[in-house]
């Protein structure tokens, strides 16, 4: 039982690694597409997240914490193919 509990772990973070790498791919191929009439419904897509970032000022330490994150149909078929090359391996 606790070689497939360690197989299943490998499985999940290789899942997470082609999903990311997925999301990664599909944003860079629909910033590439913006310029192509013909290709520019790839990068269509929502941005959400913090639009100024948040600064905790401790005295000698500052922290900034911001995160923005924009979902396009190039990410978003390029985590469908990630899921379909996970299923295949």
């Amino acid at each position: 039982m606790g070689r497939m509990s360690r197989t299943n772990g490998k499985n999940t973070w290789a899942l997470f690694l082609l999903i990311l790498a997925g999301i990664v791919l599909g944003g860079f191929i629909g910033y590439l597409a913006k310029d192509f009439s013909y290709l520019s419904w790839l990068n269509y897509g929502q941005k959400f997240g913090l639009s100024e970032p948040f600064v905790l000022n401790l005295g000698i330490l500052v922290i900034t914490f911001g995160i923005n994150i924009k979902i396009t149909m190039a990410s978003i078929i390029g985590v469908i193919i990630s899921i379909i090359v996970y299923r295949t391996i």
